[in-house]
């Protein structure tokens, strides 16, 4: 048996079979002591391994996402963020959008859940294995902007941009963009216009977005025109949930939150 057990292990080896080598001798024992028929014990082997390979794949895929923190949509807290529905968020969830290749576009002050929402989007879609990438606005102009003083826009675009079915873009409006970062940043959204999805939060209504953008009213209006073509907005507003917790706790005053942007 142990001659045999070896001989297994190493054909599962050679076959790249590793759950059902891990497995296999569980297996067979509960497979003996139930008398279980083999096409039953074959079935229960390919599952072990089916099953640990898409775990292994939505682990993977999380990593590369590159999520500052995971974060699950059976976390948030809709009390604290008015105007979403949570109807259209589990509407949202089932990735439909995606396979669309639609946008979601969460727009309010800080603090209310955007960045929640986003990420738990973004990790739903690596656990049904698609391709997700997160970033910060900063980030990626970061990557941008080096990029494009190296001659290296078009092979970053490709692997960076391009490679994902869902990018997420944190934080558009935090900082201003001079109008090479514009630019970069258009070039983005236009080539995953209807081949990918994006989804951007924001604090800024989308009539100050020109701020961020050069004050390039025409490349905002080009930008915003692609983005909100096929595109879910859920504006959001509400307090805080991060200043309301530090008010509970006696950290704020009151008068601290009004001038809250």
């Amino acid at each position: 048996m142990n001659m045999q057990y070896e001989r297994i292990v190493s054909l599962c080896d050679t076959l790249n079979l590793s759950f059902i080598a891990y497995a296999y001798s569980a297996a067979a024992q509960d497979a003996a002591k139930k008398e279980m028929a083999y096409s039953d014990f074959l079935e229960q082997l390919l599952r072990e391994e089916a099953n640990g390979r898409r775990a292994r794949q939505q682990g993977m895929l999380s990593r590369m996402a590159g999520f500052p923190a995971i974060k699950t949509l059976e976390e948030f807290n809709y009390s604290f963020a008015k105007g979403v529905k949570k109807s259209q968020i589990e509407e949202l969830s089932g990735l439909g959008f995606i396979e669309r290749c639609e946008n979601i576009v969460l727009v309010g002050p800080s603090g209310v859940g955007k960045t929640h929402l986003a990420m738990a989007l973004g990790y739903r879609a690596t656990q049904a294995g698609i391709k997700t990438r997160f970033m910060s606005a900063a980030d990626l102009l970061l990557l941008l902007t080096t990029a494009h003083q190296q001659n290296n826009l078009k092979l970053v675009m490709q692997r960076a941009i391009k490679a994902y079915r869902l990018l997420i873009i944190d934080e558009i409006g935090y900082l201003p963009m001079n109008r090479e970062q514009a630019n970069l940043f258009f070039q983005v959204i236009a080539a995953l216009y209807e081949k990918a999805s994006i989804i951007v939060t924001s604090n800024l209504p989308f009539g100050q977005w020109d701020a961020t953008f050069a004050q390039d009213a025409t490349l905002t209006a080009a930008l915003l025109d692609r983005l909100l073509h096929h595109a879910h907005v859920l504006p959001i507003t509400g307090e805080s949930y991060r200043l309301k917790h530090q008010k509970q706790a006696g950290m704020l005053h009151s008068s601290c939150l009004s001038g809250e942007h």
